[in-house]
C-alpha cells in the first residue's frame, strides 16, 4: 500500500518511535535478568516470566501493530468521500441508508485533520510504551516500581485520545457545503 502525502509525513514520528523502541529492546536483551515483569500492579510488579522474544518485545509488537493499524484507518479517512463531495441529490443509497447516517468526514480539510489526530494518537501511545519498556528492559529484577509510572503512561494517552476527540468534534461543526 503506497501512503498518500500527508500519511507519509505524519507517520514518520511513528516509525522513528518503533524504530527507537526496537533497537533499544535488541541492545538491552542480552542483559536482561533471568526475570521480567509480566504484570505491573499498583503495588508494582506482581508477576514475573523468563525474557524471550515474545514477553522482552510484547510492547514492541503493540506498538507496531496499533501503528499498522492506526495508520490505515488514517489512510482510509483521507480515501473515503466527505458529504461535501457527495451529489446534493442523493438522498438515499440503493440500500436504504439516509447519506446523513453514514459517518463520513464532513470535508477533505477535516478527513486530514482527523488521520492527522490518529496519528499523533499512535505517537502518544508509543510515548506511553515506552515507559514501559523502560521498566520491562531493566537491569534488575526490582519489584518496586515509580509512583510517577503510571501517570507517565496515561497521560500521552489522554493527550492524543483528547486531540481524536477534538478533531472528531470540530468535524461535526464544520459545515458539509
Amino acid at each position: 500500500m503506497v501512503f498518500s502525502r500527508p500519511i507519509r509525513r505524519w507517520l514518520l514520528p511513528n516509525v522513528a518511535l518503533l524504530a527507537a523502541l526496537l533497537v533499544w529492546g535488541v541492545l538491552r536483551y542480552p542483559h536482561l535478568p533471568d526475570r521480567i515483569p509480566r504484570h505491573i500492579g499498583i503495588d508494582g510488579v506482581d508477576a514475573w516470566t523468563e525474557p524471550t522474544i515474545g514477553s522482552a518485545f510484547a510492547l514492541v509488537f503493540v506498538h507496531l501493530g496499533a501503528t499498522v493499524l492506526l495508520t490505515a484507518c488514517a489512510e482510509l479517512m483521507l480515501r473515503v468521500t466527505p458529504e461535501a463531495e457527495l451529489p446534493k441529490d442523493a438522498a438515499a443509497f440503493g440500500n436504504g441508508l439516509v447519506r446523513s447516517s453514514l459517518n463520513r468526514p464532513r470535508t477533505r480539510a477535516s478527513a486530514l485533520r482527523t488521520a492527522r489526530a490518529l496519528l499523533v494518537l499512535n505517537a502518544c501511545t508509543g510515548l506511553s510504551l515506552l515507559v514501559g519498556c523502560a521498566v520491562l528492559w531493566r537491569s534488575t529484577a526490582d519489584p518496586h516500581v515509580s509512583g510517577w509510572l503510571f501517570a507517565a503512561m496515561v497521560v500521552p494517552l489522554l493527550a492524543g485520545t483528547a486531540g481524536t476527540v477534538l478533531a472528531a468534534v470540530r468535524d461535526r461543526r464544520t459545515p458539509a457545503s
